[in-house]
């Protein structure tokens, strides 16, 4: 049995394992927030990442296998509003923000993710003066703080002139664009977080699955792919940054309600899929889905009910169009490929 062990098992041993590196994710860059940490990644996510955490814990995020198709398409889009070609570096400030890209966006454009030596202004600084990338993406007061210390310092004539400055994790520190246009820099308001993917840039929507949602006192909610994002923006839009963006996403703010999602309607056949799904949901997202009692299966379409939570006061919201409950459908579809698979690791099943 012994031999039998060794050389036949179908099972691997821990040195068989698929690894899966910071590296084989594009996001091997120094960060002073993190430690490095391996993890039993399970098979029937893609990868995970974490949201940010600017005023809370961080919290761990899946992204599906199903879902990708729309996270990659948002940023193969991103670079390719700004012109971003094949060969091309892209210097990342922040590592992680590679994971809202995922690798894919980097292998079907061919364009670099490069990092940082060290997590700091300086290293930035000195990013720039010698490697000279025409593409920048990080958060905006870091950016416009670290430009301003070339000043300072005696290094403005040696930052690279055209810049294309990608603004994401926070909302745009609108000095930076007074900066910027000393350099004969663009900047781009890159709007989006770890669960969904990229959102909007310049105000203009990277996804098709977007709704809008009133919320009061001139005030849009946003959803993508029928899960509330928990931002509100100002409904007269407009963007800063000009063009045809109709969504000011550096004046977001936290909604004032915050909402369920209820499914009424699910193409699937079965209530259960349904509830294993709504719990993966909040597992993977953190966005709570609960399934009304009377849930009709089979439908056409997921009908899906955005509900003020218990506490908050404010309007329910119907989602019907297919074509705005894209990612629930994603997220549904993976729940049931998960269910469809046998369980691969026989030391580890659940009886009743």
């Amino acid at each position: 049995m012994a031999e039998a062990v060794d050389e036949f098992s179908t099972a691997p041993s821990f040195a068989e394992m698929p690894r899966r590196a910071l590296e084989d994710k594009l996001a091997a860059g120094p960060t002073s927030a993190h430690v490095i940490e391996e993890v039993h990644t399970p098979l029937n996510v893609a990868y995970v990442t974490f949201t940010t955490g600017s005023t809370a814990f961080q919290n761990i995020v899946g992204v599906t296998h199903e879902e990708l198709p729309e996270r990659v398409a948002a940023g193969v889009a991103a670079l390719e509003r700004v012109g971003a070609q094949a060969g091309e570096d892209l210097l990342v400030c922040y590592p992680p923000l590679v994971n809202v890209f995922s690798r894919r966006v980097f292998d079907d454009t061919a364009v670099r993710p490069r990092f940082l030596s060290h997590s700091s202004r300086d290293a930035f600084l000195v990013a720039l003066c010698r490697d000279r990338p025409r593409l920048v993406i990080g958060e905006s007061s870091f950016l416009r703080a670290a430009l301003e210390d070339a000043k300072r310092l005696g290094l403005w004539d040696l930052v690279p002139r055209g810049l294309v400055l990608f603004a994401s994790g926070t909302p745009l520190d609108l000095e930076l664009l007074e900066t910027a246009r000393a350099l004969d820099a663009s900047v781009h308001d890159l709007y989006g977080c770890q669960e969904f993917g990229w959102i909007a840039m310049d105000g203009e929507p990277l996804r098709d699955d977007l709704s809008l949602l009133p919320e009061g006192e001139g005030r849009l909610a946003l959803a993508v792919g029928g899960l509330p994002t928990g931002d509100s923006f100002p409904a007269s839009g407009g963007h800063v940054l000009g063009g045809e963006g109709s969504l000011p996403t550096y004046a977001r703010q936290r909604t004032r309600c915050e909402h369920d999602v209820v499914v009424k309607a699910s193409t699937a056949r079965s209530a259960m899929t349904v509830e294993r799904a709504a719990r993966s949901i909040l597992r993977i997202k953190g966005r709570v889905v609960r399934v009304d009692p009377e849930l009709e299966t089979g439908a056409v379409a997921n009908v899906l009910e955005l509900r003020p939570a218990t506490g908050f006061e404010g309007s329910s919201h119907l989602i019907d169009d297919p074509r705005k409950t894209v990612l629930f459908a994603r997220l549904l579809e993976a729940q049931e490929r998960f269910q469809s698979q046998s369980k691969s690791d026989p030391v580890w099943m659940k009886r009743r």
